[in-house]
C-alpha cells in the first residue's frame, strides 16, 4: 500500500470535521434539512425531536461556520430566518447516505449481534451456583 506523506493541517481538518459530523444533531438537521429543504428554526426544532433551543443554535452556528448550511435573514417583522443547506453540506448529506443504506441493509445482522451480546452477557452476570 503506498503511504502518502502525512499533512499535519490535513489531519487535524479531517478530525474536527468527523467530531462535527459524528455529533448526533448534525447528522439529524443534515438529514432533515436534505428532505425538506429550506427550513426556520421553530421546524427545525419541532424536526429534530429532544433537541434543546440552546443545542439547536449551537449546532446551527456551527455548521454555519463550517460551511454546510447558510443562514438568511430577511428584514421584515417579526423577522424571518431560513437555514438551507449549501452544496458543501449537500455533498455530505450524499456522503453520509451510504451509512443509511449501509445501516438498512445491515439492520437484521446488527439486531442479531446485539441479541447476542446482550444473551452473553446476562449469562455471565448470572451468578454460578
Amino acid at each position: 500500500m503506498l503511504s502518502l506523506p502525512s499533512d499535519p493541517e490535513l489531519d487535524r481538518l479531517v478530525v474536527e470535521i468527523i467530531g462535527r459530523v459524528a455529533d448526533k444533531w448534525t447528522l439529524l438537521l443534515i438529514e432533515i434539512l436534505t428532505e425538506r429543504g429550506d427550513c426556520r428554526f421553530g421546524e427545525l426544532s419541532r424536526a429534530c425531536e429532544g433537541i434543546s433551543q440552546k443545542m439547536l443554535t449551537q449546532t446551527l452556528r456551527a455548521m454555519e461556520r463550517d460551511g454546510l448550511v447558510t443562514r438568511t435573514v430577511y428584514p421584515v417583522v417579526p423577522p424571518k430566518v431560513v437555514y438551507a443547506l449549501t452544496d458543501l453540506g449537500l455533498g455530505l448529506s450524499k456522503a453520509f447516505c451510504g451509512v443509511w443504506e449501509w445501516a438498512e441493509s445491515n439492520r437484521e445482522a446488527i439486531l442479531r449481534a446485539r441479541a447476542q451480546h446482550a444473551q452473553r452477557q446476562s449469562q455471565q452476570d448470572t451468578p454460578a451456583g
